[in-house]
C-alpha cells in the first residue's frame, strides 16, 4: 500500500506541443501518476533551450529542452520524450537532451516513447513509467487519451471557423480556452462527452459575420510547428484576424490514425496513405519527417479548391528543406499559391506578419479575378 502511495507522488512531465498536454495528462492520472505540466513555452523557455543547444539544431529541439529544464526546476521526477526512427533528427533528440540535462546537473529520470511502435509501444512505455501492468487498465487509459485528442482537434477546427468570422477579435479564442478547461477536467467518458458539448456551445455563442468574405488556407509543414502556437508565432490567430479560416493538415489525431490505432479500427484513407498516393509523381518514397505529407498536402489543397497553402518549417530541418525543393515542380501542375515560412529563434514578428499580409492580399486578388472571370463567362453564356 505504501508503495502504491509512493507511485502516486511521481510527477511526470512531457514537452508542450499545442494542446497535447490535455491528452497525456488524462492518461497519467488514470494510471495513478501525477502529470506535471511545465509552464507553457515562452521567451524564457526558448532562451533556456537555445543557450544549452547545439548551434545548428532546429527550433523544436530548443523548445523541448527548455520545457524539460523548466519542468525539472519545477519539481518533475520524470521527463518523457518521444522518439522516432528514420532520417529526421527526432531520433537523436533523446540522447542529446539527456546528455545536456546531465551536464547541467539535473538528475530527473529520462524515459522515451518510440512513436512507430503502435499500441504495443505505448503499452510498454506506460508500464515502464507507471508500474501498472494490468493491460485492461492501460488500454482504457490510452483510449481515453485518444478520445481527448479527437475532441480537442474538433474544437480546434470549430475555433478556426469562428475566429475568421468573429465580430469582436479574440472572443472565439476566449471561448475556446474555456472549452479546453472543460475537456481537461473531464475524468470519465460521460464527462468528456458532456464537456465537448458544452465547449462547442460556448464557441457557438460567439457573434460572427456569416457573410464575411473568408479565405480558406491549409497549414502544412513540420508537425511540431504546425501544432504549436508559440513556435509558429500564433500564425492561425494572425490569419484569423485577416479573415482566413485555416485547416491543419497535420494533427495529432491524424498521426494516431496513421501510426498508432490498428488499421481495422480506422475508417477510410489515412493521411499517410493519401500522401503516398498523391505525392508519388514528385516523391516516390518517404524521406523522413513530414516531407511526404507536405508534398501531398499541396496537391490535395489544390484539388479541394483552397485559396492557398502555407508551409511552416524549422530552420535547418532537412526533410522540410527537401520537400520545398519540389514546390517549383508542383507549381507547374497546381494553381494554388504556396507560402513557405522558415522559423527559428531569430524570426522577427513584424516581418513575419508583413509576409502573411502580402500573401493574404495575393489570395484575395486571385479570388476576385477568378470570380470576375466566372461571372463574365456566365454572362457570355446567357447571351448566346
Amino acid at each position: 500500500m505504501a508503495d502504491k502511495q509512493e507511485k502516486k507522488k511521481i510527477k511526470v512531465a512531457f514537452p508542450h506541443m499545442g494542446n497535447i498536454y490535455i491528452a497525456w495528462a488524462s492518461a497519467l492520472k488514470r494510471l495513478g501518476v501525477e502529470p506535471f505540466i511545465p509552464p507553457y513555452s515562452s521567451k524564457r523557455t526558448l532562451s533556456l533551450g537555445t543557450k544549452n543547444s547545439p548551434e545548428s539544431i532546429c527550433l523544436p529541439y530548443k523548445l523541448i529542452l527548455g520545457n524539460f529544464i523548466e519542468a525539472i526546476e519545477g519539481g518533475a521526477d520524470y521527463v518523457a520524450m518521444i522518439s522516432s526512427p528514420g532520417i529526421c533528427r527526432l531520433g537523436e533528440y533523446g540522447a542529446g537532451i539527456q546528455n545536456t540535462l546531465e551536464d547541467m546537473g539535473y538528475h530527473a529520470n529520462y524515459i522515451e516513447l518510440q512513436l512507430y511502435d503502435g499500441i504495443k509501444g505505448m503499452f510498454r512505455f506506460l508500464t515502464q513509467l507507471t508500474g501498472v501492468r494490468n493491460p485492461i487498465t492501460i488500454i482504457r487509459a490510452i483510449v481515453f487519451a485518444f478520445r481527448k485528442v479527437f475532441a480537442t482537434d474538433r474544437l480546434e477546427n470549430l475555433l478556426s471557423y469562428y475566429r475568421a468570422r468573429e465580430i469582436h477579435t479574440g472572443d472565439a479564442e476566449k471561448a475556446f480556452k474555456k472549452g479546453m478547461k472543460l475537456i481537461y477536467d473531464a475524468d470519465h467518458y460521460k464527462d468528456l462527452k458532456k464537456a465537448e458539448k458544452q465547449a462547442t456551445a460556448e464557441i457557438k455563442k460567439v457573434q460572427i459575420d456569416a457573410k464575411r468574405d473568408v479565405l480558406h488556407v491549409d497549414l502544412t509543414g513540420e508537425i511540431y510547428l504546425v501544432q504549436d502556437p508559440f513556435s509558429n508565432q500564433n500564425i492561425e490567430r494572425e490569419l484569423g484576424k485577416m479573415g482566413v479560416q485555416t485547416r491543419r493538415t497535420l494533427t495529432v489525431s491524424s498521426f494516431l490514425r496513421d501510426a498508432i490505432i490498428p488499421k481495422m479500427f480506422v475508417k477510410g484513407e489515412t493521411h499517410l496513405e493519401r500522401a503516398f498516393r498523391l505525392a508519388k509523381p514528385y516523391l516516390a518514397r518517404d524521406i523522413g519527417g513530414d516531407s511526404l505529407e507536405c508534398v501531398s498536402d499541396i496537391i490535395y489543397a489544390n484539388e479541394k479548391g483552397k485559396d492557398g497553402i502555407i508551409h511552416v518549417s524549422p530552420f535547418t530541418c532537412m526533410p522540410e528543406i527537401m520537400s520545398q525543393n519540389f514546390f517549383p515542380a508542383i507549381r507547374e501542375n497546381c494553381e494554388i499559391p504556396i507560402l513557405p515560412l522558415i522559423l527559428d529563434e531569430q524570426t522577427g514578428k513584424a516581418g513575419y506578419i508583413t509576409r502573411l499580409e502580402a500573401f493574404v492580399d495575393l489570395m484575395r486578388r486571385r479570388k476576385r479575378k477568378k470570380e470576375m472571370e466566372l461571372a463574365q463567362a456566365e454572362k457570355s453564356a446567357s447571351t448566346v
